[in-house]
Formats: C-alpha cells, sequence, structure tokens
C-alpha cells in the first residue's frame, strides 16, 4: 500500500502545456537545452524517487533520528540514500556550474523537489535546505567564503541549515539575542541558542555549515540590527577538509507530530569560548539575506503541500480499488468495491483535482521565476518577477493548507483502517501538517500577501494577474461541452469574487490594518482557489485543442476534462463565499474582550 509511482504523464503535461519548457530553454541561460533531455532528467529523478527513497518513508517514520549526547544518527537506510543522491549528482542539480552544479531551471528542479518530497518528505528537507543555503551564500557571501564552501555544498558532501529562530522569538526575528563579538583575526565568535533547527545536527554529511542570525555589538535594535554569519560544525583545515570541532553543539531533537526521520534541533552557539563564523555580506543586512533562503523554503514548502497530497491519493486511489465493503446503492445483491460508492469517488476526484490544480500553480510560479532571471527583456523579468512575489504567500499558505486537506481526505477514504498507523495513510497528515506553520505561518504568509504584496503597489500585481485570468473566459466560451459552461461560469464567479476582495482590501487597510487582516487568511485562500482554477481552465482548453495520439492520450485528455469540471464544481464555487467573509465587518471580533476567548 506504500507503494509511490512518480506522475511524469501529468508533471509532462504541465510543463509544456501551462508552464511553458520550450520557451524556458530557449532562454538563453540554458538554449540549447532540448525539452526532451530535461524529461528524461526528471524520469531518472522520479526512478530514483520511487525506488531509493520511497521505500524509506515509512521506516524512517518509525525509527526516527535519534540524539544521544549532542550527535544525531539518521534512520536506518537514510545514510546510503544520501550517499547515492550525492553519487548521482542530483545535490547540485539547481546550482551554479562555477561551483560544480547543474544550473537547471527552477521549473525543471521544481518538478523533481515534487517527487523527492512525495517519496520522502524527511529526507527530502535536507537538500533543500542545502540548496537554500547556497543560493544565499552566492549571491551574498565574500569571493573567499564561496571559494572555500560552496563546491563541498554544491556536491553534497556538506550540508548547509538555516539558524533563524529563538525560543523567546518564535517568528518575531526582531527579538533575535544571539550575538557575535569580533574577533582579532577578522572572524567573529558567535553566542546563543537556536530551536527548530531543521537538519541542525546530523550524520550524513562530513560537515554541516549553519547559516545564523546575530547582533553586533553595535547593532540598532529591531530587525535592522540583524547580521548573518557563516558557522561551521567542523573549522575548515588546509586543503579544505574539516577539521577542528567548532564551538557548535546539538543540545537535543524534537519529539514531534510527524517527519520522525528528520532532526529538528536545538543548536547551542558559543557554550565554551564562542563559536567561529564568519560575516556574510554586510553588517546589519542578514535578515534581508537570510529572506533569500526563506522565499526559497516557502516555495519549497508548498511543494510539500502538492507532493504530500499526490502520495496520499495514490495510496487512497488503490485502497479504494481493493478494499471491499458495502453494497451496490443501486440494488446489486453483492459486496462491492468501495470505489463503486459516490461519496468515495467525491472524495478521490477532491483530491485528485486539488493535486493537478497545486502541480499547475507549483510549475507555473516556478517557469516564472526562470523568466525573472533569464528573460532578455527587461520588461518581461519585471512582469515576471512580480508575479513570483505575489504569488509566493499564496503558493505557500494556500497549497500547505490543501495538502493538508487532501492528506485528512486520504484517512477518510481508508475509514477505521486510515486511524491505524499500518496502513501508512496517518502518516501523511502527521508529516504535511507543519507545512502550514513552518517560514511563516498561513497567517503570516496572509499578512505579507495583503500587508505588502497588495498595499505596496495599490494592488497592480493583483489587477494585473485578474487581467491574465480573465482573459481566458472568451477561449473557454468559444469551446462546446457542458465542461466548459461551468468552467466558464464557476472561474467568471470566482473572478468577481477576486476583485471585489481586492477593491475591499484597498479601501480598508488604510483606514485599520486590523479589519482588513480579520479576513486575511480567507483571502488568501480565495487567491489560491481562483489560481488553480484558471489553471485548471488552461489545462481543459489544452487538451481539447490537439487530437489524442493514442488511446492512452485520449484517457488521459479525458480525465483531464473531468477533473477541471469537477475542480469548478466542488472547488471554484467556494469562492463567492470566502469572498463574503473577506468583505464582512470584524467590528465585534475585533472589539471583543480576551476573556471571551
Amino acid at each position: 500500500m506504500n507503494l509511490y509511482t512518480p506522475p511524469l504523464r501529468d508533471i509532462q503535461f504541465v510543463l509544456r502545456h501551462l508552464a511553458g519548457l520550450e520557451e524556458i530553454t530557449r532562454l538563453p541561460s540554458w538554449d540549447g537545452t532540448d525539452p526532451e533531455t530535461l524529461e528524461a532528467i526528471l524520469s531518472e529523478g522520479g526512478k530514483f524517487a520511487a525506488e531509493i527513497l520511497a521505500p524509506l518513508n515509512s521506516s524512517g517514520d518509525r525509527e526516527g533520528a535519534v540524539w544521544r549526547d549532542g550527535e544525531v544518527w539518521m534512520p536506518a537506510g537514510f545514510r546510503d540514500a544520501y550517499a547515492a543522491f550525492v553519487r548521482d549528482g542530483w545535490n547540485g542539480i539547481a546550482c551554479e556550474p562555477e561551483y560544480g552544479g547543474h544550473g537547471m531551471p527552477k521549473l525543471v528542479t521544481t518538478a523533481l523537489r515534487e517527487m523527492w518530497n512525495s517519496a520522502s518528505i524527511a529526507f527530502a528537507l535536507c537538500p533543500a535546505l542545502n540548496t537554500g543555503a547556497i543560493e544565499a551564500m552566492s549571491l551574498c557571501a565574500s569571493t573567499e567564503l564561496k571559494h572555500t564552501f560552496l563546491p563541498k555544498m554544491v556536491s553534497g558532501e556538506w550540508t548547509g541549515a538555516m539558524c533563524l529562530t529563538e525560543s523567546q522569538a518564535g517568528s518575531d526575528l526582531a527579538a533575535v539575542r544571539t550575538r557575535a563579538e569580533p574577533h582579532t583575526d577578522g572572524s567573529y565568535r558567535i553566542f546563543g541558542q537556536k530551536v527548530f533547527i531543521t537538519y541542525g545536527e546530523h550524520d550524513m554529511a562530513a560537515n554541516i555549515v549553519h547559516l545564523v542570525l546575530a547582533r553586533l555589538p553595535d547593532a540598532p535594535p529591531g530587525t535592522k540590527g540583524i547580521s548573518m554569519f557563516l558557522v561551521p560544525k567542523f573549522l575548515v583545515a588546509a586543503g579544505g577538509t574539516p577539521g577542528a570541532r567548532n564551538d557548535v553543539r546539538c543540545d537535543s531533537i524534537e519529539r514531534k507530530l510527524g517527519i520522525h526521520a528528520c532532526p529538528t534541533c536545538t543548536m547551542s552557539f558559543g557554550s565554551g569560548s564562542g563559536a567561529v563564523g564568519y560575516l556574510v555580506g554586510e553588517p546589519h543586512r542578514g535578515l534581508e539575506y537570510m529572506f533569500i533562503m526563506m522565499n526559497d523554503a516557502r516555495l519549497v514548502s508548498g511543494v510539500q503541500g502538492l507532493a504530500v497530497a499526490e502520495r496520499a491519493y495514490q495510496q487512497a486511489a488503490a485502497y479504494a480499488r481493493q478494499r471491499v465493503q458495502g453494497r451496490d446503492v443501486v440494488g446489486g445483491t453483492g459486496s462491492v468495491r468501495i470505489i463503486a460508492h459516490p461519496d468515495v469517488r467525491r472524495m478521490l476526484m477532491l483530491m485528485r483535482s486539488l493535486t493537478e490544480a497545486m502541480r499547475a500553480f507549483a510549475l507555473t510560479v516556478a517557469a516564472a521565476a526562470d523568466r525573472a532571471l533569464a528573460h532578455p527583456d527587461a520588461a518581461e523579468r519585471a512582469r515576471s518577477r512580480s508575479f513570483v512575489d505575489l504569488m509566493t504567500p499564496v503558493f505557500k499558505g494556500w497549497c500547505t493548507e490543501t495538502g493538508v486537506e487532501v492528506a485528512s481526505l486520504g484517512i477518510q477514504v481508508h475509514g477505521g483502517a486510515g486511524f491505524i498507523e499500518e496502513t501508512g495513510a496517518a502518516q501523511y497528515l502527521r508529516d504535511v501538517r507543519v507545512t502550514t506553520i513552518y517560514e511563516g505561518t498561513t497567517g503570516i504568509q496572509a499578512n505579507d500577501l495583503v500587508g505588502r504584496k497588495i498595499m505596496r503597489d495599490d494592488g497592480a500585481a493583483i489587477r494585473q494577474l485578474l487581467d491574465l485570468m480573465q482573459s481566458v473566459l472568451p477561449e473557454l466560451a468559444a469551446r462546446a461541452g457542458h465542461e466548459f459552461v461551468a468552467i466558464r461560469n464557476a472561474l467568471g464567479d470566482g473572478l468577481q469574487a477576486l476583485d471585489h476582495s481586492v477593491e475591499h482590501l484597498l479601501e480598508r487597510y488604510p483606514a485599520d490594518p486590523r479589519v482588513a487582516l480579520a479576513g486575511a487568511v480567507p483571502f488568501l485562500k480565495l487567491t489560491g482557489i481562483v489560481t488553480g482554477g484558471w489553471l485548471m481552465a488552461r489545462a481543459a482548453l489544452a487538451v481539447s485543442t490537439a487530437a489524442p495520439r493514442s488511446d492512452a492520450a485520449a484517457t488521459f485528455a479525458a480525465a483531464k476534462l473531468v477533473s477541471a469540471q469537477f475542480y469548478a464544481d466542488h472547488v471554484l464555487t467556494l469562492a463567492p463565499a470566502l469572498a463574503r467573509t473577506v468583505i464582512s465587518d470584524p467590528t465585534g471580533l475585533l472589539a471583543l474582550d480576551e476573556a471571551h476567548f
């Protein structure tokens, strides 16, 4: 029941028909890379996910990472899997060739990340964080630090971790107290403790490179006084090999609801003479640099919501095809497989359509990130960057919340068996639940969407997105068939609901931000649902345009149309209700005394 099949057909469909794979391969950074080669890379990445990583998912969950005397041991099989991951070159797939990477477009690496996280989210967190650390260092660190650390991090011999929060601070990084004292040799001594540090300690790599937020002695208060420091687990000896142990220690790992195989560490820096650290970039710009990692991690979190949803759907569908229980509602005499029951079909279709919408969302944002980086036209780069900036909190918040919903539905399809650990259905819900919390909770993402992304440009970016979505409606109207009528009507209603909500927020936020922010999470969900509906509509148009070349292609096209209509009927129809919530008056809620809660 815990098998995993990479959804390569749907991934390739989205790449070619929605995300613009061929256009991306013509951009200067990837010119000459043919789409077939990239799809072959995806096939191999899917094979690695299915054959090497997926078998570790349930065993890693049962065994978990183990802490003892400051050291962390990974579950059986993880070290070998990581060694194979590094040996096969997957670790540097997204990294710059200058330091040994392959420089693949984000469109391709996002599809790979989906499959690796579906196979084992606990494993995939390690290389994902390393990639974020590499990106931050590539953009911000000195040439010396880059040459010393990046080749080993890109190869995967060493891994990276980001050390932000502290027990008294939580998500409020202005409250960070870790301090950095200058040393005579130009380095610094770091003193402080960090909590919730993913892969802060483990036994899969020879060294761990921590990017730590800390304050210099002359730092101003608040977020403007935070600097970033590179603090290795082992100091680098002559020849670039790990040398003496730095004053860095893992005090404990958390006992968590899920992702048991992933060590979530409490890290102490400077329990003795101080942990040797090196300033990254300029003083007091650490939070700015850290957000390079944070924004990448937020996109990864959204992909994790998609990835676990795909795995939960596959298992639920397989279970429903074989589980025999109940009679056919139209009068059959014998027992039937539960996939015959209308409500089970409804749940499975909801799981599938939501997962397909999330995949289209993920790869569309990834393609826009590639255009923002490499498109030769400056105006197109700016438009793409604006789209990515706007969509990052929506993608992170909506896809993680939807991943939780899909995983919960997977348990429901299993019935009582889903609540029992042996079937594996419960693990997906336990694992995905944290994605709505880390890298900024859904509430934080929603506040960012409304307070920054919408207000800072007076709604220009989201109006541009609304115009883009509206352009699909005439194409839908030109198509014959009840599916397109249903999709057009639901998408039109959804776009109207989103437009009215934007206007409401723009009007209310300046007068009293609390009034607008009371509906920020419903607004984020509304934006995610409508964006998903727009992409599902485009998918329906794409499969209806070209004549299928085979029976398998015809079956795929028919299924995609069903998914798109189901999404319109069962998901997009929620948009007007969410808009009513956004526009409602929260005066009573905001006026309540604390004693009412």
